[in-house]
C-alpha cells in the first residue's frame, strides 16, 4: 500500500466501510443502545421476519428484471444520444439537449400522473413494462449527461481516425468505443439501480399494485421501531445493485484491451 493511499482509504473506511459492517451487524442483532451500555444479542429474528414475507422474492425478481431493462434502455439511449450531442452539429442542438435534460426539472411524480391516463389508453397501465418505462423518466437524462461527457472526452479526431484506417462502425463501437467508455457505464450502471430501485410512488401509481417491487413491500416495514428488521431489509436492498454491477463488470471483462484477471499478465 503506497503511503499516499493512506488518507484514501481512511477515509473510504470511516465513511463507507464502517457504516456498512455496523449495520451488517445490527441485522444480526437485537436492537440495542451503544450509549446505554448494552452488549450485543446475536439472533435471526429480524431475518426470519423479512424471509417471511410472502412476496419478498417475488418482488426482488421483479426488482431486478425491471433494473436490467431500465439499464439496458439506458445505456442504449445514453449512448446514442451523448454521441450525437457530443461529436455532431446540427441546427437546434441546445434545445435537444435541454428538453432531454428536462425531466430532472420537472417533479416525476407530475409527470407519473400524466402518463398513467396515456398508458391506460395503449394497455401499459399495470404491467411490468410501463413501470419500466416511467422509469427511464428519472435515469435518462442523468445517463445521456455521463455519456455526452464521455463523448466528448474521447473526441471526433479519434473516431474519424479509426474511420480512415478501414473500420466499420461496428467494429470501431466494439474496439474503440466501448473499451474507452467503461467507466461510463459503469457509473451509468449504479446510477440507474440505485434510482430505479428506489422508486415506490411512480411504480404504485402505473404498476397498479400488480407490480410489486422492493420499495413497495420495503415502506411498511417503516412502522416497526425495530433497528435490526430495517438493517436487514437495508441489507437485502443494497445486495441487488451488487449482484448487478458484478455481472456489469464481468460482461465489461470481454471487451477487447481489457485486462482478464484469470489471464497471466506478463
Amino acid at each position: 500500500m503506497k503511503r499516499n493511499h493512506l488518507p484514501f482509504y481512511f477515509i473510504a473506511g470511516l465513511l463507507f466501510i464502517a457504516p456498512t459492517l455496523l449495520l451488517l451487524v445490527q441485522s444480526f442483532t437485537a436492537p440495542w443502545r451503544f450509549q446505554r451500555g448494552e452488549g450485543l444479542q446475536f439472533q435471526l429474528n429480524s431475518w426470519s421476519l423479512l424471509f417471511s414475507d410472502p412476496n419478498l422474492w417475488s418482488a426482488t425478481l421483479w426488482s431486478l428484471v425491471i433494473g436490467a431493462m431500465v439499464l439496458l434502455m439506458n445505456v442504449f439511449i445514453g449512448l446514442t444520444s451523448g454521441k450525437a450531442l457530443a461529436l455532431y452539429s446540427f441546427q437546434g442542438r441546445t434545445i435537444v439537449e435541454s428538453l432531454l435534460l428536462a425531466p430532472i426539472l420537472i417533479p416525476v411524480l407530475a409527470v407519473a400522473m400524466g402518463l398513467h391516463l396515456f398508458m391506460i389508453r395503449v394497455g401499459l397501465a399495470d404491467t411490468w413494462v410501463g413501470v419500466v418505462l416511467i422509469h427511464l423518466v428519472p435515469t435518462v437524462p442523468y445517463s445521456i449527461k455521463i455519456f455526452h461527457h464521455a463523448y466528448s472526452e474521447v473526441g471526433r479526431p479519434l473516431m474519424e481516425q479509426s474511420q480512415m484506417l478501414g473500420a466499420s462502425v461496428i467494429k470501431q463501437f466494439l474496439t474503440i468505443e466501448l473499451p474507452l467508455l467503461r467507466t461510463s457505464i459503469r457509473s451509468v450502471t449504479f446510477l440507474t439501480i440505485v434510482i430505479s430501485l428506489s422508486q415506490y410512488a411512480i411504480t404504485a401509481i402505473i404498476g397498479g399494485g400488480q407490480v410489486i417491487t422492493l420499495p413497495m413491500i420495503f415502506f411498511p416495514f417503516l412502522d416497526t421501531a425495530n433497528a435490526s428488521v430495517m438493517a436487514a431489509f437495508s441489507v437485502w436492498f443494497a445486495i441487488l445493485p451488487l449482484v448487478m454491477y458484478i455481472v456489469v463488470e464481468g460482461l465489461l471483462q470481454l471487451l477487447p484491451y481489457s485486462r482478464k484477471p484469470w489471464r497471466i499478465q506478463t
